[in-house]
């Protein structure tokens, strides 16, 4: 018997049309199913091929003996054929128990991650069971883990925000409303100290709506490096302090600025929001009536630092004040900060502009910095 190509292409044909087809259940639903269904059809086709090749060449040897002793064809053929068959039977039923619990350790996480995934879709955000492997399937559980605590993250954060512009929303429209229906009614008169207290109110809903769509229009953006234009950041800089001018000067808040001339990667108008933010936070939290502004090549990176003396601001939470809706007074009062979306614009300017912000606090001298790149490789001499 000869093992021909087109012998194997049939075979072949042949085992692809024994196995499962769609319609069975099992080999719908079940990996290991599926893996020892090929693995035993392989280890099938490889015994066949070895066995035929076995006893094709038995035969040729038995005929030759036949020729030479006169040895009968079949007290070899049967035994040879018998031993071929219990040799081929116990080859497949080995492979097929050892496969079994090879593959079952395969697919155990993967049933594991299918439940987490399950469970994540309901909003359980748990994390599959790590394995110590280092395969294909550890990193897979590895990322599917990490993928699960930045989601859990974000979900917090998501109901954080909520809860935070419905406190921010919801004393001012209840003041308004309050007053409204009162003026409407006859209960009370209205006076101009009223009206401006109705004034600030509605300001300050505005202020909060118009933050809100700053850090929208921010995220949605997403700067690439080819929108990032050479900017002369000292324009920048001294541009946006005469703004400030008058409003430091009614505040009798001495100025004090050192900035390096240097071109940056940037985008001018993210830039002014940064610089406008920084400095509004000053005008917010000053307590010692001055604040300096420095600008310098610190590397390949050019960094601002806005210093005065302001609240106190605890260590532990330095990082945090950049997040949104942050306040240092827990209870929220107006007349103590803003909103909290000021610092975290600033952040996600910076961010895309593939810069680093950070805080500096000595006592009560706080240092708001951040970094841009700069152009053409420029750096510090």
């Amino acid at each position: 018997m000869t093992v021909t190509v087109k012998s194997l292409k049939q075979l072949g044909e042949w085992g692809i049309a024994l196995l499962p087809s769609k319609k069975w259940f099992f080999w719908q639903r079940s990996l290991l199913v599926k893996l020892m269904l090929i693995n035993l059809l392989v280890i099938a086709i490889v015994i066949w091929l070895a066995g035929v090749s076995v006893k094709d060449f038995a035969c040729l040897l038995n005929k030759q003996y036949q020729v030479i002793g006169g040895v009968p064809s079949n007290l070899f053929d049967r035994p040879l054929q018998f031993y071929l068959i219990r040799a081929s039977v116990l080859a497949v039923i080995v492979a097929g128990i050892l496969y079994y619990f090879l593959v079952r350790k395969l697919t155990l996480p993967l049933q594991y991650l299918g439940t987490s995934a399950q469970k994540m879709a309901r909003g359980e955000f748990l994390p599959c069971r790590p394995i110590s492997s280092k395969d294909e399937v550890g990193r897979l559980i590895s990322d599917f883990n990490y993928l699960s605590t930045k989601l859990q993250q974000t979900e917090k954060l998501r109901k954080k925000v909520v809860s935070d512009i419905a406190h921010e929303l919801r004393t001012p429209l209840t003041n308004l409303t309050g007053y409204l229906e009162a003026l409407n009614t006859g209960v009370i008169q209205g006076n101009p100290e009223l009206y401006r207290s109705l004034h600030e109110e509605a300001l300050h809903l505005t202020g909060l709506v118009e933050e809100l769509h700053q850090l929208n229009i921010w995220e949605s953006k997403r700067l690439g490096w080819n929108e990032l234009q050479t900017i002369p950041v000292e324009n920048i800089l001294v541009s946006t302090l005469k703004i400030f001018e008058l409003e430091f000067h009614q505040r009798h808040l001495n100025v004090e600025s050192n900035i390096q001339a240097a071109n940056i990667l940037g985008n001018k108008e993210g830039l002014k929001q940064v610089i406008t933010n920084l400095l509004k936070n000053v005008l917010k939290y000053d307590r010692g009536g001055w604040v300096k502004i420095e600008g310098e090549i610190e590397n390949s990176f050019y960094k601002v630092v806005v210093t005065n003396w302001g609240q106190p601001i605890p260590e532990d939470k330095a990082d945090q004040v950049f997040e949104r809706f942050y306040r240092l007074d827990s209870s929220r009062n107006r007349k103590t900060g803003g909103v909290g979306l000021g610092l975290a614009i600033v952040k996600e300017i910076i961010d895309q502009h593939r810069g680093a912000v950070g805080l500096i606090s000595r006592e009560d001298e706080h240092s708001f910095w951040f970094t841009v790149p700069l152009a053409n490789g420029q750096e510090e001499n």
